[in-house]
């Protein structure tokens, strides 16, 4: 039977990432279980734009501005028609859906805190959130740090700690990884500081000296940016051009982990990283670094590391490379792990409790 009380996902944009995959991921979820379930993309679309079920209603806005009035009432008029009481704001979107309320009091307003920086919540800017933290109905947070900053920091009563799921929605073959079969270590993090490609880099370098037809395959949006060109141009400097590949944004994530035997990140700082869920579901061999939620997920002693040691870390992916039965044994736990405690069901479970006070 079909749910009329409307619930909708808001994002800032539709280009991939953890916080996005995740939006697209709750309303098509939503949908499936036959709820009015819609998603609006406030600023921009984006490639997981593909993955939205025909069954989610799409809302863009293309707001230009911080607070644009009249994007602000196309959504008001969006969420009337729709009988949408439910506005489920994620990371940054806050802002303009507190601008929403502000017009619409009507709304239920539920933050979700994807902040990846959580070891650095003490340097954290408070404002405008604090404030509007006032209006919010529930805040979810993607780890137990976040949870606990929100809870002492905000202002909100009903603050909830909520693990990120991972589901295969895009079932297309586009993207064709280059290297040697059965050699290729992948890594699906966009370009940014945080995930420490440098890192990584550093690490692969030593690794190619051992093994030097093995390829590394960086999956992520590369940004205009300075980080992004250092990137680049450590690759080059590096001899490492026959060796390390860059795809950009790429949609078919579960064709390129098939074609993948190695999953990594090496991250400074990570929440929960939906990635580190995808290894998870693609039954990949991992190796990451132990910030954020990673160890909580990684239960396998050899196949997590410190954080910004590149000598470190290629010791252990040269094991990992070296030990086949080593390989199985941490693909299996894995799997077996987010299977049993990251699936869609569970979370949607939870989240609907969270949403309707059960």
């Amino acid at each position: 039977m079909f749910k009329t009380e409307g619930i909708i996902q808001v994002i800032d944009s539709l280009n991939a990432g953890g916080a996005e995959v995740l939006a697209v991921n709750i309303a098509n979820g939503l949908a499936e279980e036959d709820y009015n379930s819609h998603i609006c993309a406030t600023r921009e679309e984006g490639i997981l734009n593909k993955n939205i079920d025909k069954k989610v209603g799409f809302l863009s806005l293309k707001r230009k501005k911080t607070i644009d009035i009249e994007a602000i009432f196309k959504f008001i008029n969006y969420i009337k028609n729709n009988n949408i009481l439910i506005v489920h704001a994620h990371s940054t979107s806050y802002f303009f859906v507190f601008c929403v309320k502000l017009f619409y009091p009507k709304i239920n307003l539920i933050w979700h805190d994807h902040y990846g920086k959580s070891q650095n919540l003490d340097s954290r800017k408070l404002f405008p959130l604090n404030i509007c933290s006032y209006f919010f109905k529930s805040i979810i947070s993607v780890n137990n740090d976040l949870k606990k900053w929100a809870e002492n920091k905000l202002n909100c009563s009903q603050v909830y700690f909520l693990h990120n799921f991972a589901e295969f929605t895009n079932k297309s073959s586009v993207t064709e990884l280059k290297g040697n079969q059965g050699k290729r270590i992948v890594h699906l993090a966009a370009f940014r500081e945080q995930k420490d490609h440098i890192n990584l880099l550093k690490a692969f370098k030593i690794v190619i000296r051992k093994y030097p037809d093995y390829s590394l395959h960086l999956i992520g949006e590369i940004h205009k940016n300075d980080y992004s060109e250092e990137i680049k141009s450590f690759i080059k400097k590096n001899n490492l051009t026959n060796n390390v590949y860059l795809y950009g944004v790429c949609s078919d994530i579960e064709n390129i982990l098939k074609q993948s035997d190695i999953g990594v990140l090496s991250s400074k700082s990570e929440g929960l990283p939906v990635s580190l869920l995808e290894y998870g579901l693609a039954k990949l061999p991992v190796l990451v670094t132990n910030v954020g939620d990673c160890n909580k997920v990684v239960n396998h002693k050899k196949a997590i590391v410190i954080p910004e040691n590149s000598n470190v870390f290629a010791e252990y992916l040269i094991k990992l490379i070296d030990n086949d039965h080593l390989r199985e044994d941490v693909s299996a736990v894995l799997y077996k792990y987010v299977h049993d405690f990251f699936s869609k069901e569970n979370f949607i479970y939870k989240l609907k409790k969270i949403y309707f006070n059960i």
